[in-house]
């Protein structure tokens, strides 16, 4: 089974200029040729655009919907040995549980006699 990872850029807006590309379709061609060129150097495969929503505070409580134009890339990921544990499979697993807490008191008392307690204030009515 074939594990990929993806990755998500923003479409260019804007072409390049280069000598000889004049039109503006011709330049935004270039972009993306550059683009594309660079990620599949990389090992990244082109799989599609996307066109999504995204809200947009402006001011101080309201909100818009723009559309945001992206690319989608993907790559293998190198295969795994049985023994390794990926991310997914390491989502599955179930915490440890907790150890359960020790109750009593913190520090162990000294054995022997308790000490003889006073009054907690003098008696004021003495004086």
């Amino acid at each position: 089974m074939q594990r990929f990872e993806y990755k998500v850029i923003p479409a260019p807006k804007r072409g390049e200029k280069a000598r000889g590309v004049k039109t503006t379709e011709d330049r935004f061609a270039l972009a993306l040729t550059t683009l594309m060129n660079q990620l599949g150097a990389e090992g990244w495969d082109y799989v599609r655009a996307d066109s999504l929503p995204c809200e947009e505070r402006t001011g101080f409580t309201s909100t818009k919907t723009t559309f945001q134009n992206v690319l989608v890339f993907r790559r293998v990921i190198a295969a795994q040995s049985a023994d390794a544990a990926g991310p997914a499979r390491l989502l599955l697993q179930e915490p440890a549980p907790a150890a359960a807490p020790r109750l009593g008191p913190a520090d162990t008392p000294a054995s022997g006699k308790a000490p003889a307690l006073g009054p907690a204030k003098p008696d004021l009515a003495a004086e």
